[in-house]
């Protein structure tokens, strides 16, 4: 490809970051939404830094929450290190939330009219080797003896459409609830509000990750949000890194044992979720 029609020039980062990569849990998490990095030949979508710093840019304390993580259990990690605003790495390519015009009451400038061959070097450089590595390592740990657990982290932001969020966690799926009802519970047990598929849930429509890495390869899988406020310095990270290292690995014995079931695992309180149309909510 001419230098010139690439989007990522030298001195710009790779698209992802790869943590613990010969970690031996069998939990893989991904932060599909960890940087905040633009590429230089986008400058900065014509954005102060301050609506870059929002959570419309990035999911906020998620990239040291996850690999305090994975540090913590011995577990794969993939960042992805570019901004949401200029590809989402977690919604498919024909969704209209892959590449925002706007987010939030924010209107993205660089993102304007874009061509289509714009938009398919966005995808290419960024979106593409992102989720090709995510394949080839659960490609690589489904061969082996112990079957990978997808964890898909991701926060949200306190306040949304003016309206204060009560959670402070979440769980997210679509089509199978098992390890998520599983972790729910573990964590309410703790005292924590913790939604059910809130503030957001998993659709075919609106996300990549989950329904493709997990639910195809059949997969214990879940989608993790936390409040961004709980995990917005380096205290509150280490915080949720050593309750979710405490509490994750525990949840796989029982979940294992059932797996196959497809009544779900009634020792642990975990359940399939049935299969049906998926709830939808603004994604932020």
């Amino acid at each position: 490809m001419d230098d010139g029609a690439r989007l990522l020039r030298p001195g710009d980062p790779p698209a992802f970051s790869v943590h613990q990569a010969d970690g031996a849990s069998p939990f893989v998490l991904v932060a599909d939404h960890a940087g905040q990095r633009i590429p230089s030949r986008l400058g900065d979508l014509g954005l102060p830094r301050d609506e870059l710093d929002r959570h419309i840019g990035w999911d906020i304390g998620i990239a040291g929450l996850t690999s305090k993580l994975s540090h913590r259990l011995g577990a794969f990690a993939i960042l992805q290190t570019y901004s949401r605003l200029v590809i989402d790495c977690n919604r498919p390519l024909q969704a209209a939330g892959s590449i925002v015009e706007s987010s939030d009451g924010t209107e993205v400038p660089g993102n304007a009219g874009l061509g289509d061959e714009e938009r398919a070097c966005r995808a290419r450089e960024i979106f593409a080797p992102y989720h090709a590595r995510i394949a080839r390592e659960l490609d690589r740990r489904s061969a082996g003896a112990e079957a990978p657990v997808l964890v898909a982290m991701h926060s949200f932001t306190p306040v949304f459409g003016g309206l204060a969020r009560p959670w402070q966690a979440g769980v997210l799926y679509q089509r199978d609830a098992r390890l998520a009802h599983a972790l729910r519970h573990a964590l309410m047990q703790e005292g924590l509000v913790v939604g059910d598929n809130q503030p957001y849930a998993v659709s075919d429509a609106t996300d990549y990750a989950i329904p493709v890495h997990a639910e195809r390869r059949g997969l214990l899988h879940v989608e993790l949000e936390i409040r961004q406020d709980l995990i917005g310095d380096e205290a509150g990270q280490q915080e949720w890194a050593d309750r979710l290292a405490r509490i994750l690995p525990g949840l796989l014995p029982a979940l294992r044992d059932h797996a196959r079931s497809p009544r779900g695992c009634r020792r642990c309180g975990a359940r399939r979720a049935a299969a049906g149309p998926p709830l939808r909510r603004s994604r932020r």
